[in-house]
Formats: C-alpha cells, sequence, structure tokens
C-alpha cells in the first residue's frame, strides 16, 4: 500500500471512530448519569456545592427525565422522603440512582447503585456520616437502614 492510499483509508475511517468514540460512557461517568460539574454544581437539598467526589449522589427518571444532584448521601435520603409526593417517580424501580463509592480517589469516581450498596461510617460533608461501598463489611448497613439513622438524626 502506498502512502496516498494509506492516508486516503485513514481519512475514510476518521468519522467512523468518532461515532464509535461517541457510543461510550463520558469520560468515565455511567450510562445515563449527568456529569457532575465539581465545584460548580449544587446539591439541590442544602444548596451547598458538590466537592468531595467521595460522597456525590444523582438520582435522574420521570416522565421528563429530571436529574437531582446531591453533595452527601444523607441529603438523598432527606430529599427521597420529603419530595416523594412531588415526584412519585422516584419511588419506581425505573428511576436511576447513583452514589459514588466512598473509597474512590481523586477523579476516578465508582459509581454505585445505593439501593445495593452499603455504608460504612464515615465523616461527610453535611455531618450525616455515613459512605458508600460496594460489598458488606464488618458494621456496615443497607440503604434503608442508613436512611433511617439520618432521617432519625434530623437537620
Amino acid at each position: 500500500m502506498n502512502r496516498r492510499r494509506f492516508l486516503a483509508a485513514g481519512f475514510a475511517m476518521t468519522p467512523i471512530a468518532a461515532m464509535l468514540a461517541a457510543c461510550g460512557h463520558k469520560d468515565g461517568w455511567p450510562e445515563d448519569m449527568q456529569p457532575i460539574v465539581w465545584d460548580r454544581d449544587i446539591c439541590v437539598r442544602c444548596s451547598m456545592v458538590i466537592s468531595d467526589r467521595r460522597f456525590a449522589a444523582e438520582i435522574r427518571g420521570g416522565p421528563k427525565n429530571a436529574v437531582f444532584k446531591f453533595d452527601d448521601v444523607g441529603c438523598l435520603s432527606f430529599w427521597l422522603r420529603d419530595k416523594a409526593a412531588d415526584y412519585p417517580w422516584m419511588r419506581e424501580a425505573s428511576t436511576r440512582m447513583w452514589v459514588a463509592d466512598a473509597d474512590s480517589r481523586g477523579n476516578d469516581v465508582r459509581w454505585l447503585d445505593p439501593r445495593n450498596a452499603q455504608y460504612i461510617a464515615k465523616t461527610s460533608p453535611m455531618g450525616y456520616n455515613f459512605g458508600a461501598r460496594p460489598h458488606p463489611e464488618a458494621g456496615s448497613m443497607d440503604f434503608v437502614s442508613m436512611s433511617e439513622h439520618v432521617l432519625a438524626k434530623g437537620k
């Protein structure tokens, strides 16, 4: 193959490569999750800037595909309770939810389904002091138990 044909083949493949690249996850974000703009996006419940990647959470769903972002899993728990009447779709199994793995480092955040995660005691931005983990550990609890603790504490 001569150089001219090689270059022509390369240019012909460029649009295909671009389309395939667009099919992947956006910069490591899970499918359907709206990226969180760190240090700019604000928690929908407490209005704090979302900075600490280890405790962020997000909900997406409903007929308008609404997105709500949180700086702490405790804010997520309160939102699910307090806004259930306004957004009944939040209780549906099809509602997408994500919470950051509390052991995430730097910009490499691992996202978990909060309903399947386990929660350990860990100092968090709003003082609810729970962090998500993918697997059960000594002293960990499920989402329902963690939410009960958070809601009982109040704030």
